[in-house]
């Protein structure tokens, strides 16, 4: 008998010592093995916490800085005090046998102080407003203290009197091509929706509208976007809509755009969200500044990418983009670029052009024909080359036509000519990272009677350093397919960029 129970009896205690070390590196039962132990991580935890998730305690205890660990999206964990989370002889296969087994602990652990760790997953929205803080800091330090991250090894980089901030701006256009993505809403048939003029003087919004369809900035989905784009051609708006031209009343243009936007805000929550502050259109028609005339507090918010950049007719510079106006040639992708030196350039000022609007007028009647420094002509004869005679001189005289703005601004540029901008309210391109004043001269229309005295008052040491300044900001002002960094098109982005950077939103 006693023999037959000594064979039971020792591999009985064989398979109970076995169980007891098994459990206590495996824990198939809560069994508490340290009654004084604290809520502990190992150093090199074989989890780790996903950046969109937090973690919260509901007392005093916490996590050493080295400790990570990955949970359930929210999951609310109940941890005994008196147990071990994991030690580093434990394995776990994913986070749910994790959860189970910290979940069984709490069930069959009575009496004791428990912790509870409750994860939360940040929503797209709150993602996107933090980064936007983030690049927001980066751009304030690398502007104060005159250093900038870089993101790409070589490439252009940013120094110069012809910027306000050099490292300000380029670390804001490395923050831009990190995070900035646009959804360009896909509501709308052409020819009135996504298809705009890509060659002749309203091309930029063609120009825009076809890059942005293959652009890096395009969002892949609305919900990762940043800022949102109404693809609507105003300039085809005029062309179908109006003809005939019975009537110039903007009423027609202003309820289809109103109505489009009508439709978004209904079908999607991001109007509503921002008020309009968050989503942009891209119009050079002289026509575009109305849009917003007939709902003023619809488009309140509402970011107007415009070429009529006149600061007299409600354009806001903190709030409106203004767009370079370029003629692009067909089969073109602008004029040509010219690099004649100072030295070549025999005429003091050059312009010639049609006798559109007050501004030109006068400046028809003071100059045109009448001296042999100030070069005024209306249309130049087919003997003549435009693009020529503006690189053989010193100052090209830029005017307003109907409008403020007037590609003869970035004729100048491509030409390497000094641009003279004679009007009192045209907001310029770019005027939030480009110092126009060390590049161009600035004539109100006033003193346009004195226009040949004010230019002989520059020395041509004076003269030389603002040729090579236009030089320097060339290409800013030059159009590329695919766009490349800091050229025109990056540039429009930069500055909607800039207007969504400054636009803090609450969930």
């Amino acid at each position: 008998m006693g023999a037959s129970t000594s064979c039971y009896l020792y591999p009985s205690l064989f398979l109970i010592l076995l169980f007891f070390s098994m459990n206590y590196h495996f824990h198939y039962l809560p069994f508490p093995y340290h009654k004084h132990s604290k809520l502990s991580l190992p150093d090199h935890p074989i989890f780790s916490l996903p950046n969109n998730f937090t973690l919260s305690f509901t007392d005093n205890s916490t996590l050493s800085n080295s400790s990570r660990l990955s949970l359930p999206v929210n999951s609310k964990l109940s941890i005994p005090s008196n147990s071990t989370l994991f030690s580093n002889h434990t394995q776990a296969s994913d986070d749910t046998h994790l959860n189970n087994r910290l979940n069984n602990s709490s069930t069959n652990s009575t009496g004791s102080a428990q912790h509870v760790i409750i994860v939360h997953e940040k929503n797209p929205f709150e993602k996107t407003e933090e980064g936007l803080a983030r690049a927001r800091a980066v751009i304030r330090e690398a502007g104060r203290s005159k250093r900038y991250t870089p993101y790409r090894k070589g490439g252009f980089v940013l120094r110069g009197s012809v910027y306000i901030n050099p490292y300000s701006f380029h670390q804001s256009h490395i923050e831009m091509e990190k995070l900035f993505r646009i959804w360009p809403y896909k509501e709308g048939e052409p020819p009135l929706f996504y298809n705009g003029p890509v060659n002749d003087i309203y091309s930029i919004e063609g120009q825009f509208m076809d890059e942005l369809r293959k652009s890096p900035f395009a969002a892949k989905d609305p919900n990762e976007a940043i800022a949102f784009y109404l693809p609507i051609s105003v300039v085809n708006i005029v062309r179908y809509v109006y003809r005939p031209y019975t009537t110039y009343s903007r009423l027609r243009l202003q309820n289809i755009i109103e109505d489009y936007i009508g439709i978004m805000a209904k079908r999607y929550p991001y109007w509503n969200r921002s008020n309009g502050g968050d989503h942009f259109l891209v119009s050079c028609h002289d026509w575009a500044p109305d849009v917003s005339v007939g709902n003023p507090k619809l488009f309140k918010n509402f970011v107007r990418v415009l070429c009529n950049a006149n600061s007299s007719e409600g354009f806001q510079p903190i709030r409106d983009v203004s767009l370079p106006e370029i003629k692009i040639p067909f089969g073109k992708l602008g004029p040509p670029l010219l690099k004649h030196a100072p030295e070549n350039r025999s005429i003091l000022a050059f312009f010639a052009g049609g006798a559109h609007g007050h501004v030109r007028r006068l400046l028809f009647q003071h100059w045109k024909n009448k001296d042999g420094d100030i070069k005024v002509h209306d249309y130049l004869p087919k003997t003549q080359n435009y693009t020529e005679l503006m690189s053989k001189s010193k100052f090209c005289l830029c005017p307003s036509g109907y409008e403020v703005a007037s590609p003869r601004v970035v004729e100048s540029i491509y030409t390497g000519c000094v641009p003279v901008i004679i009007s009192d309210s045209y907001v310029l391109p770019f005027s939030d990272v480009l110092d126009w004043s060390k590049f161009s001269i600035h004539v109100s229309v006033a003193k346009i009677p004195e226009l040949k005295s004010i230019l002989q008052t520059i020395s041509e040491h004076e003269y030389v350093k603002k040729q090579k300044r236009v030089m320097q900001v060339q290409r800013h002002f030059v159009l590329n397919r695919p766009s490349r960094p800091f050229d025109m098109l990056h540039m429009v982005m930069h500055s909607v960029w800039l207007r969504r950077l400054n636009l803090r939103l609450l969930g």
